[in-house]
């Protein structure tokens, strides 16, 4: 589904990776983890074409190449990503976002009693008031609310590959637990491919199974399962990679 080829990510003539290669499956979980400013949210980023970061290599979706496609582009064959700071945006509320980004997706027109009822169902489902659905996108939002308009999103947009950065990031234990059972529903539903960036692992050990990367100087130095991310958590960032050997992974 998605494909990392060789990938070189520069920002201000900052080289940030060089020849990080990594391909994320339908199905299949992922996780980057390394200490803070390596740079795994601007891995996230450039996935989604943000037009800051100097792209060399081949970003793949679906087969396609997607290096040279714009943010909307991508997002229309299905690109989502739920970030750590979700942004406010006035004057436009969500079931207006949602109402044209599906128009957009789908080429047709949106059948309005379906719409709506779909967005209820989905709000009880995330213990959100009905009353988010027209609300200004994030405005007077607490961090939890945010969080949880932005699962609403994910559910009624139905993306084929998500992003997670730090999702998880300012939630209570509570909050965390919601997202993330919110986000294993949706995975065994549709079964989309999830790439995941975290310093935490208890977002990850909400799923059975996933893989683990470890990044460090502009390069991804190991990857593993469940039991690497345990050992970073044992141990810490610097002791592995001050042990680990760069992965043909």
């Amino acid at each position: 589904m998605l494909k990392l080829e060789n990938l070189k990510l520069s920002i201000d003539e900052k080289i940030l990776f060089e020849n990080l290669n990594l391909e994320v499956n339908a199905g299949e979980i992922h996780v980057l983890m390394g200490k803070n400013g390596v740079g795994k949210s601007s891995i996230a980023k450039a996935i989604i074409g943000d037009p800051n970061y100097q792209v060399e290599g081949n970003i793949f979706f679906d087969e396609n190449n997607i290096t040279n496609l714009d943010i909307y582009e991508r997002a229309k064959k299905g690109i989502y990503l739920l970030n750590q700071s979700p942004i406010q945006i006035e004057g436009i509320t969500n079931a207006e976002m949602l109402r044209a980004a599906l128009s957009e997706k789908t080429g047709k027109g949106i059948n309005i009693f379906e719409f709506n009822k779909e967005l209820e169902i989905i709000c009880q489902k995330l213990e959100l008031d009905k009353s988010f659905i027209h609300r200004e996108i994030n405005v007077g939002c607490s961090g939890g609310e945010r969080k949880k308009v932005e699962l609403l999103h994910m559910w009624m947009l139905k993306p084929s590959l998500i992003i997670l950065d730090e999702v998880d990031s300012g939630l209570d234990v509570d909050a965390i637990k919601l997202v993330a059972n919110s986000i294993k529903e949706y995975f065994e539903e549709y079964n989309p491919g999830i790439l995941i960036i975290t310093h935490s692992i208890t977002l990850i050990n909400t799923f059975d199974d996933y893989k683990v990367h470890l990044l460090d100087d502009k390069k991804l130095i190991k990857s593993g399962n469940k039991e690497l991310a345990n050992e970073v958590l044992n141990k810490g960032f610097k002791e592995l990679s001050n042990t680990f050997v760069i992965s043909e992974n």
